[in-house]
Parts: C-alpha cells; sequence; structure tokens
C-alpha cells in the first residue's frame, strides 16, 4: 500500500514539473499599455509567489494535457488587496493541477490600479481577447472560456462576469472568497479602498457593486466561500448568489464550515479534496449545457 501511495504521488509531482515546463508567458499589451497606472518601481518579488508593484501585464498560459484536452479553459485572477498577487496558491498551483484535468490554465497578472480603477478590468478584458483570438492554435474552445478569482482577484473576475462585450464575456466563473458588495458592513474595505480611492461617487461605486451588475446574460457563477472568514465576510458570496439567482443564472454556491480566508490551493485545508472533486465536475457539466 505504502509503495503505491508512494508511486502514485511521484507520478503527481512529475506530471506537475511537466506542465511548469511547457508554461509560456504572453505579454497582454504587446503595443504598449492604453492606460498607465503611474507605478514607476520596479516589480517587486515578495517571495512565496507573492508580487507587487506591477505595471506590466502579462498571461502564463500552462496547456492542457494533450491525451485529456477538453478545449476547456480558465482565466485565473490571483487576490491580494488590489496591491499585490498570490502568484502560487492562487494561481499557478491551480493552474498546473487543472492542466491535469484537461483544462487550460492562465494565470492572469494583472497591474494594480494605484488610483486607476479601470486597469485591472482592461487587463482582463484584453486576456480573453488574447484568448478567443489565438483559441486555435492553442487548441482551446472558445466558447468553453471561464475566469476563475480569489478575495480581490474574485473581485476582478465577477467585474468581468457583469462588465463585457461580446469577445470578452466569459462562459462560466468560479469564485473563491471574493470581494463583491460596497456595503460598509460586508466589503473588505482595504480592496475596495485600493481599487477606488474612497471616492464619494456613487455611480463608480455601484459600478464596482457587482451583486448590482449582474444582468440576464451574466454567464454560470460557481462560487466557494468559508462560514468563518473574518477577511470577507461571507454574505459577499451569498449577495453574488441571490443576484444570479434571481437572474435564473444557472449558479452554485458552496459554503464550507470553517477554513477562513486566502485557503486557495492549499493541500492541507480540511476542505481541499472536497473542493476539487465540486471544481471538476461543476466545469465539466456547465460546459457542455
Amino acid at each position: 500500500m505504502k509503495k503505491t501511495v508512494t508511486i502514485t504521488l511521484v507520478l503527481l509531482l512529475v506530471s506537475i514539473s511537466v506542465a511548469a515546463q511547457n508554461s509560456f508567458k504572453v505579454k497582454i499589451w504587446e503595443d504598449g499599455v492604453p492606460d498607465s497606472n503611474g507605478i514607476t518601481t520596479p516589480e517587486m518579488d515578495e517571495g512565496n509567489g507573492r508580487v507587487s508593484n506591477i505595471s506590466d501585464p502579462d498571461i502564463t498560459i500552462y496547456p492542457a494535457n494533450e491525451m485529456k484536452n477538453t478545449g476547456i479553459a480558465v482565466i485565473i485572477c490571483p487576490g491580494g488587496g488590489y496591491v499585490r498577487l498570490a502568484t502560487k496558491h492562487e494561481g499557478s498551483d491551480f493552474a498546473e493541477w487543472l492542466t491535469e484535468n484537461g483544462i487550460t490554465g492562465i494565470v492572469l497578472k494583472y497591474r494594480m490600479p494605484n488610483h486607476h480603477h479601470q486597469i485591472p478590468l482592461e487587463d482582463v478584458q484584453k486576456a480573453m481577447s488574447i484568448l478567443r483570438e489565438n483559441a486555435t492554435s492553442w487548441h482551446i474552445n472558445p466558447k468553453k472560456i471561464g475566469v476563475m478569482g480569489f478575495s480581490a482577484g474574485g473581485h476582478l473576475a465577477s467585474t468581468l462576469l457583469t462588465h463585457f462585450d461580446s469577445i470578452s464575456r466569459p462562459d462560466f466563473g468560479v469564485l473563491f472568497y471574493p470581494v463583491i458588495t460596497s456595503d460598509e458592513k460586508l466589503t473588505h474595505k482595504g480592496s475596495f479602498f485600493n481599487l477606488t480611492d474612497e471616492t464619494d461617487d456613487e455611480t463608480l461605486i455601484n459600478y464596482y457593486s457587482n451583486e448590482k451588475q449582474v444582468k440576464p446574460n451574466t454567464p454560470p457563477v460557481l462560487l466557494f466561500h468559508s462560514n468563518n472568514d473574518k477577511t470577507v465576510a461571507p454574505e459577499n458570496s451569498t449577495l453574488f448568489y441571490e443576484a444570479l439567482r434571481a437572474n435564473d443564472i444557472s449558479s452554485s454556491l458552496h459554503i464550507f464550515p470553517s477554513g477562513g480566508h486566502g485557503w486557495g490551493f492549499n493541500p492541507d485545508y480540511t476542505y481541499h479534496q472536497m473542493m476539487k472533486d465540486i471544481l471538476l465536475d461543476w466545469i465539466n457539466l456547465i460546459t457542455m449545457l
């Protein structure tokens, strides 16, 4: 039994290593960014996959395992409060796992707003259009491209899910402990402040309070949260789910009893395997509809 477990673990580590080796980067704005976020200091690697001072965005593509390729692809938006990105446990770790399950994972290194609220949305919209333009050469079905996000990255993903044009509309969304609402009792004030500079402009505040932006053509969404999340209240997910349900959008909400905030792809998380099973089943089913 022990030998079987060891062999399985070795094969898993080898497959993950291959996925990482096959990955490649693409700059989002080859001809220069349309709007500067004003960050002039060098990009900073804070360790353990955390990156800040981002002014030059890109996507890292992890192609799906050729033998298992479903044609499904997911843009992954790591969290970090709109000041940094947690690109490992909320980025590459997820992408590498997705590839082994026939799904192309794309980690988006998006720019920080730095007093320019439109910047992150510009980047994720552009990333989606790049994927659709290159779908054939990257062995992706252009009608099976979703967006995934964590915490503030979940806010960005939910913004794309509710603010899109024909080429940037995702086909589905997966949100982990997302920041959704501007409601002072429920929002993550740091993320909203870093995005909007604590503006008094009600129009702008409502624009990014995404439970108010759900429409009948918003794509299906899968939401995960922890009941004891003290950083981003689980009501952020329930509000978004209620708005989706009110618009008759096929969606699912899973609130785990514990876990707090920021567990991402942490294998020590109590509900890690359950989360993976739910996620794969839901994505495979929703893309068949």
